[in-house]
């Protein structure tokens, strides 16, 4: 075991120094080597040394180089390297996280990143949450909680009873809606294409005026960086209108959220902490490997019933019980890394991140403007999307730019336009990385 160990580190220590000089896009020869994976079963075992040796001199070289620094395409973070090794060790120790009794560590651990995330947001001190999976899942859970809270006022117990014959609820969305929301309402069985949406402005945040009648029954889900533009709704507006009707309200920050943790963009955050729930990934700008999903709830008690089970060989204790707080019972213990990136950047390394990885979509934006090209949106956070000329040839020059490889940004279609989008959240991006991609860009288009 020591020798594989020490093996791994090596070849992914390897991997990881060689991303600078390589293609982020891996080749087609390296992809078509993965033909080498489609073999039957084998008939006995096989080494471990022999099974490490082949993943990683056929699957390393056709990975797409998201860990380095100019990669752009979706809001990825490379990992922290203390969130790295963390993972690492919290694999060996091989804990289930959903019980406090098996995963002693992992439940201190959580605990203790739970209070910096809602201290580090300005969330409630009571704020209850969820370590999951992703945004989809986080979505899915602080809704999971409003439909328990809401359907309880009217004498409904949801989780015993299900929604056949239960009263009707009023969801809220933006015409902006990310898809992870509509997916966790689906699964809900709120439906996807039952909601009322609202009409947005140019960037994409939902408008006040435009709100329809709210009540108790009601749930506005609101957003926290657009995934196009990085546009946040007017929280503190819609908030007022929502809680004087009694209705609940719900934040998907995925990547968003993590703005009130740096001052010079908290004010986007404005009456944050005002909602009763809220989404985001830490996998996406905290920069810990994925599979790093949280969900937060102002109302305790509405998460908990809305995600506890209870069985006689579950052995609990007297401490908050992971499991408690996510749809999952048995899960790896996500919360070692989560917590590992925090305790590594402290809340200065945190605003830092956020401020720094903004500061460079906006000089991605000043040079495609300074080129002649045109950005669509507002850079009021770390999204760019820029248009070079016609729908037909804005998309040749986001496939030419992932084919050159210098780096990886992704399309989208805005207000009916094709568009490239360039989302910068990685700790690894450097200034360095931004000049060459900049350059790589503006070579391709012209």
């Amino acid at each position: 075991m020591n020798a594989l160990l020490q093996d791994v580190g090596v070849r992914a220590g390897t991997y990881l120094a060689a991303l600078d000089g390589r293609s982020v896009a891996p080749d087609r020869e390296a992809v078509a080597g993965l033909a080498r994976f489609a073999e039957a079963l084998p008939a006995g075992p096989t080494d471990p040394a022999e099974v490490l040796a082949l993943l990683d001199e056929v699957g390393s070289p056709a990975t797409v180089a998201s860990a380095g620094g100019r990669y752009f395409g979706f809001v990825t973070g490379g990992t922290l390297p203390a969130a790295l090794v963390a993972g690492w060790l919290a694999t060996a120790w091989d804990n289930n996280g959903g019980l406090a009794v098996m995963a002693p560590t992992n439940a201190k651990l959580e605990e203790v990143a739970l209070r910096w995330l809602v201290d580090l947001f300005g969330l409630p001190p009571e704020t209850a949450g969820g370590f999951v999976t992703g945004a989809t899942m986080a979505n899915f859970t602080a809704l999971a909680a409003a439909r328990h809270a809401l359907l309880q006022r009217q004498g409904w117990d949801v989780e015993a009873q299900g929604l056949f014959g239960a009263p009707e609820l009023t969801v809220v969305v933006g015409d902006e809606v990310h898809v992870s929301v509509l997916k966790a309402l689906s699964l809900l069985g709120l439906g996807r294409d039952r909601v009322i949406r609202v009409p947005a402005d140019d960037q994409g945040r939902m408008r006040p005026d435009a709100l329809p009648p709210l009540d108790e029954q009601s749930i506005l889900i609101t957003q926290a960086g657009n995934v196009n533009s990085g546009a946040f709704d007017p929280l503190d507006l819609l908030f007022a209108r929502a809680h004087a009707a009694g209705a609940w309200v719900h934040v998907d920050g995925a990547f968003g959220l993590w703005a009130a943790a740096a001052p010079d963009y908290a004010h986007l955050t404005a009456g944050l902490a005002d909602a009763d729930s809220w989404a985001t990934d830490a996998h996406k700008w905290l920069n810990t490997p994925y599979d790093g999903g949280l969900a937060f709830c102002r109302h305790p008690d509405a998460l908990r019933n809305a995600m506890a089970a209870s069985a006689a060989y579950l052995a609990l204790t007297e401490n908050r019980e992971p499991f408690y707080y996510t749809p999952e019972m048995s899960r790896r213990s996500r919360g070692v890394e989560i917590w590992a990136a925090l305790r590594s950047l402290g809340r200065a390394g945190v605003a830092d991140l956020v401020t720094r990885t903004c500061r460079h979509a906006q000089r991605f934006a000043e040079g495609l403007c300074a080129a002649g090209y045109e950005v669509l949106n507002e850079v009021v956070l770390n999204q760019v999307m820029v248009a070079f000329g016609d729908d037909e040839k804005t998309r040749h020059v986001i496939e030419g730019v992932q084919q050159e490889g210098t780096c990886w940004c992704g399309g989208t279609v805005w207000h009916g336009r094709a568009a490239m989008r360039i989302s910068v959240s990685s700790w690894a991006t450097t200034d360095e990385d931004v000049e060459q991609s900049l350059a790589a860009i503006v070579r391709v288009a012209r």
